[in-house]
């Protein structure tokens, strides 16, 4: 299937290596190349900013969706092909999956792991059937992934839906493997039927 929109969390701090923002300049660069819509957190700041940038400046489009207590601080990108601003941080989640035919989490911090596991597990329970990635950039995630095979050993997870979290360590590798993604037919419960 043709993901036409890609919705990226990301850090609003830029991190400590250089390579965080090279990344995310790659795979800002590749998604407008392939026609790849960015839909992101609106905000002009850390990896959020450049990642939007990328996408503009290789000819992409980009949906930033913000809540007002944001657009309020000045964090708000003035420069993107569409702005849309909510009312709150949930409105903002929800509004950002609608639009959105994939998700990934670039490096970040506790509001990208939290939008990252929560539409994960939206996936898991069959609220959509996108696929979800990390970038694992410099191997950001390796110890996030670690744990996550650990939660699939002890039985709290399915190894189904380990599975639906793709990892990858380079742009052009995740995309590929997100356009060719099929969702898992399974159901969460560990001991339950598979229908």
């Amino acid at each position: 299937m043709k993901r036409k929109s890609l919705c990226i969390y990301c850090g609003s701090n830029p991190g400590r290596q250089p390579v965080y923002e090279q990344a995310a300049r790659e795979l800002g660069t590749h998604m407008a190349r392939r026609g790849i819509e960015l839909v992101y957190g609106g905000a002009s700041v850390g990896i959020m900013g450049v990642i939007a940038d990328a996408v503009l400046q290789a000819g992409g489009r980009v949906t930033g969706v913000i809540p007002e207590s944001l657009v309020r601080k000045e964090l708000a990108h003035q420069g993107l092909t569409a702005l849309h601003v909510t009312g709150s941080m949930h409105e903002r989640k929800r509004m950002m999956a609608d639009l959105s035919d994939g998700f990934v989490a670039l490096p970040g911090g506790a509001g990208t792991l939290e939008e990252l596991f929560e539409i994960w597990t939206w996936a898991q329970l069959g609220h959509h059937d996108k696929p979800c990635a990390v970038y694992n950039v410099a191997g950001y995630y390796d110890l996030l992934a670690r744990f996550l095979d650990h939660t699939v050993a002890e039985q709290f997870v399915k190894p189904e839906h380990r599975q639906m979290l793709v990892v990858e360590h380079e742009p052009q590798a995740l995309l590929e493997r997100l356009e060719a993604y099929e969702a898992p037919r399974v159901t969460k419960w560990i001991g339950r039927g598979q229908t």
